[in-house]
């Protein structure tokens, strides 16, 4: 996929900024799409928990799209938006971006809709507490 157009990241603060380093590569020297997951839904895990005070588990992830490859070096930036709340569970759109190490053109990677539940202290679902 050839990248001739710079986009726009979303606005605000990247919920996980974190450098791609070789440890996260496969045989080609992609980062893994299993790497990139984990830092998208660390990231929603984030705003699950701010939104909802308290500890929440993931319950799925929707439609992972990998869109470009991630490289060594390069500055990925996670943005969560929330999507929907209900009375235990938070929807939460993720996307996340890559910066090259060198020069300034930003790229969205992946994008998916993870589902979060609020829980309680013995792991029983609890009701989200909106700000």
């Amino acid at each position: 996929m050839t990248e001739t157009v710079a986009e726009r990241p979303p606005e605000g603060i990247p919920m996980v900024r974190v450098i791609a380093m070789p440890a996260d590569t496969n045989v080609n020297g992609d980062i893994f799409g299993g790497w990139l997951m984990s830092q998208m839904d660390l990231a929603a895990g984030n705003l699950a928990s701010r939104v909802s005070g308290g500890r929440c588990v993931t319950v799925s992830a929707d439609a992972m799209s990998f869109i470009r490859p991630v490289k060594v070096g390069d500055e990925v930036s996670v943005y969560c938006e929330l999507l929907a709340t209900g009375r235990t569970s938070m929807k939460i759109a993720v996307e996340a971006w890559r910066r090259a190490r060198v020069g300034g053109e930003e790229y969205r990677v992946t994008k998916a809709t993870f589902t979060f539940v609020a829980i309680d202290e013995q792991g029983k679902p609890r009701p989200v507490h909106a700000p």
